[in-house]
């Protein structure tokens, strides 16, 4: 399947993109976003962040015409530290696209999908330890519960935490066919009908194996700080639980206090730094030529002193 950018002009166009703009691609993929910003910033820079050796691969080759960036074999929670050792210690926009990426979801090997037979993995850094083949065969069953309930919303959690447990005292979990098969023999037939029935497991799992939630809220505070005046920090989100966090740190840097509020004139150094631009979803004809965008939420915040 072809890999398509997630609300690629929007997100561009809220960058604010000058030709000297210095620019962090905190999530570059296939490249398909830092193509387009490469295509404005002729005389800047742009640092792009990414932990699979197979995306960076794909956007060398279509980054190839341009000399003006640096891709950074990193998890993007380690920003701050890997722009230091750049002499980087301000930028101008930043932009994360927080969806796994078409060929992590495509290519049966990595364990993603619940669609395709595969070892259980779902690392994005292969070079990680933990896989979901232990979060499945080690966590204990309130664990598993617990991480099936928060990250995937999951109705029956309950219910599948303990049919993984029943079934790996027999023998260990590992494939991803494997476990969908657990996951169908423990929910109701309706809800096989409505979706498929381990699309929720599967996200958690991933989440947990990845520690998503908390590498997020920890980059996107590393990010606010970079930015200089003016500068902008987009974020797209495909996920309930990362909107959240986006929007929840959105609004603590953007929001004035209230005892300030009551004041008749509020000195400036007191004002908040940042300022909410707005929310975008996607348009009804992305919706249309893009299934995966179904869920896409881009945020941006702007520092203004």
């Amino acid at each position: 399947m072809k890999h398509i950018s997630v609300l690629l002009e929007e997100s561009i166009e809220s960058l604010n993109l000058k030709e000297t703009s210095i620019v962090v691609d905190a999530t570059l993929g296939l490249g398909g976003h830092s193509y387009e910003i490469l295509k404005i910033i002729n005389k800047g820079f742009l640092y792009c962040f990414d932990q699979d050796d197979t995306s960076i691969k794909i956007a060398k080759d279509r980054l190839k015409d341009f000399k003006n960036f640096e891709i950074i074999r990193s998890n993007f929670v380690d920003l701050e530290n890997e722009l230091k050792k750049r002499n980087v210690l301000k930028v101008d926009s930043i932009l994360f696209d927080l969806g796994v990426s078409s060929p992590q979801l495509d290519e049966a090997e990595r364990g993603f999908s619940f669609h395709q037979d595969a070892v259980l993995d779902m690392r994005m850094d292969q070079s990680a330890e933990l896989t979901a083949k232990d979060v499945v065969n080690k966590y204990s069953f309130e664990k598993l519960k617990k991480i099936i309930t928060e990250y995937g919303d999951e109705k029956y959690a309950k219910n599948i935490a303990r049919a993984i447990e029943k079934n790996r005292e027999k023998k260990e979990i590992k494939t991803t066919f494997e476990l969908v098969e657990i996951i169908q023999s423990c929910v109701p037939e309706k809800y096989k009908r409505e979706k498929h029935p381990a699309r929720k497991t599967f996200q958690a799992i991933r989440i947990e194996v990845n520690n998503e939630l908390e590498v997020l809220s920890s980059a996107l505070k590393q990010s606010l700080e970079l930015l200089n005046i003016n500068g902008r920090l987009c974020v797209i989100t495909f996920h309930s639980l990362e909107d959240k966090i986006c929007q929840n740190i959105f609004k603590e840097v953007s929001e004035m206090d209230i005892a300030l509020k009551k004041m008749p004139i509020v000195p400036e150094n007191m004002k908040p730094k940042f300022k909410i631009i707005k929310k975008i979803s996607p348009s009804k004809k992305e919706l249309e030529d893009n299934n995966r965008a179904r869920s896409a939420k881009l945020r941006i915040i702007e520092r203004v002193r």
